[in-house]
């Protein structure tokens, strides 16, 4: 069995379509306004249009994900901004969300390059969280 990190930031979805690259909060608020640099990098990734679930975060000085340093990174440090990814629930047109979810998950980290502002949620093992 896998878990996922639970991270302290903000759900946000991007969709990347004809119209550009927006991002939104889980309650439908478009994020464009307050963090487009993330939207721009967003640009960077391999597909004609996606719809990407995950969270906006930054990182503390011990590398853990800090809620209250994000809320002051959007106004004054948007360039310490991470999106990682968790969940690609539409991929060039096709809903994607009747597949499992580690499926969509490989296509999601198969997108995206390795050591960018958008980094993928990778799982931990339950070995690794369990005492042998």
């Amino acid at each position: 069995m896998d878990y996922e990190v639970k991270f302290d930031g903000y759900r946000t979805q991007i969709i990347i379509d004809d119209a550009g690259v927006r991002l939104f909060t889980r309650r439908g608020l478009d994020w464009d306004v307050e963090i487009p640099r993330s939207g721009q990098r967003a640009g960077e990734l391999e597909a004609e249009s996606a719809i990407i679930d995950g969270e906006i975060i930054v990182l503390n000085a011990a590398g853990l994900s800090d809620f209250g340093e994000l809320r002051k990174a959007i106004t004054s440090r948007q360039h310490d901004l991470y999106f990682v990814a968790f969940d690609l629930l539409h991929l060039n047109g096709h809903d994607l969300r009747d597949m499992p979810l580690e499926d969509r998950r490989e296509i999601l980290q198969a997108m995206i390059p390795a050591g960018g502002r958008i980094q993928f949620s990778q799982a931990l093992l339950a070995s690794v969280l369990l005492p042998a």
